[in-house]
């Protein structure tokens, strides 16, 4: 049994929860929503979805306090929380703690690493999951495609596939990587597909592929980061890009991607990490990326239009 911290226990961290408790380990879940926490902590997590329907017993909070140094500490908060999710698991960290940060987009453990120490991080990425928070202690997913790991900086191999043992023990089908680069780019190309043209036009994944208009911006935005991935040097093996972001997307149609949700739930979006990321480093190599300049923009009025009323 491993002693675990969620730090970031929203939807996606919910699942990983559940399954970790269902499994015998002892989990520690933080969210800053004190509603969830409240649920969890006296009426347990319910997980239900492509892995059946569970209901356990969870530690809950709402901060890291009291928690101690655990064994692992997944970091599952959104990206631009991530320094102040890092600043509050120096509590959690034992002598051979290994954290996980699993993130959307670019750039997490660069802000977490400075803060808990680079040898001690993994970064990890999943995808085909589809999760969504159906009420405060009640999390439903579509399904659980893609768990992948690999060490940031001097991550010793035996920790990190220990940390890996233990989401297998949880019944996660987990792929270690060297090339943190591929991997991350490899998820990356199927959020910047999905999540802009979702938070713009208020589609499932199933929708934005029937609808030849939204699969145009959607297309157009995975286009231009496979464009930038490419200049950058990052090797995508994945065959066709196009095919493989089709072809994953069609086993979760139902699923809304989170940065529709947190704008539903009128919530700060992650498209600065997402969509954002493609100009971003696209200019500085000379590649032109109009989509998802204009998908950022668009999204940005509506954060900012939502966020002031």
């Amino acid at each position: 049994m491993a002693k675990i911290a969620i730090v970031g226990c929203g939807a996606m961290g919910s699942v990983y929860a559940a399954l970790m408790v269902d499994a015998g380990h002892e989990v520690h879940a933080v969210t800053l929503w004190p509603d969830h926490a409240e649920a969890m902590a006296s009426k347990g997590l319910r997980c239900e979805g492509a892995s059946g329907d569970r209901t356990v017993p969870i530690h809950a909070s709402t901060t890291t306090d009291g928690i101690g140094p655990c064994d692992l500490v997944i970091i599952a908060t959104k990206a631009f929380d991530v320094e102040a999710a890092a600043r509050s698991c120096l509590p959690l960290l034992g002598p051979e703690t290994i954290v996980q940060t699993i993130q959307n987009g670019l750039g997490s453990p660069e802000i977490a690493a400075p803060i808990l120490g680079a040898d001690r991080i993994a970064v990890g990425v999943v995808g085909g999951f589809g999760a969504s928070i159906r009420a405060p202690g009640h999390a439903h997913h579509n399904g659980m495609e893609m768990i992948r790991f690999g060490a940031f900086a001097g991550l010793p191999k035996q920790l990190l596939q220990a940390s890996g043992k233990i989401w297998e023990s949880a019944g996660f089908k987990v792929a270690l990587f060297d090339d943190i680069k591929q991997m991350v780019w490899e998820k990356l190309i199927m959020n910047v597909a999905f999540s802009g043209s979702s938070c713009i036009t208020g589609l499932t994944i199933g929708q934005i592929l029937d609808d030849a208009d939204a699969w145009s911006v959607a297309r157009g935005c995975a286009e231009e980061a496979v464009a930038v991935a490419k200049a950058s040097s990052v090797r995508l093996d994945v065959g066709d890009p196009i095919e493989h972001i089709k072809k994953l997307g069609g086993k979760i149609p139902d699923a809304r991607p989170s940065m529709l949700l947190d704008y539903n739930a009128g919530r700060r979006c992650e498209v600065d990490a997402i969509n954002g990321a493609i100009p971003r480093l696209g200019k500085p190599l000379g590649v032109a990326t109009p989509v998802n300049d204009t998908v950022v923009g668009l999204i940005r009025a509506r954060e900012r239009r939502m966020l002031a009323g």
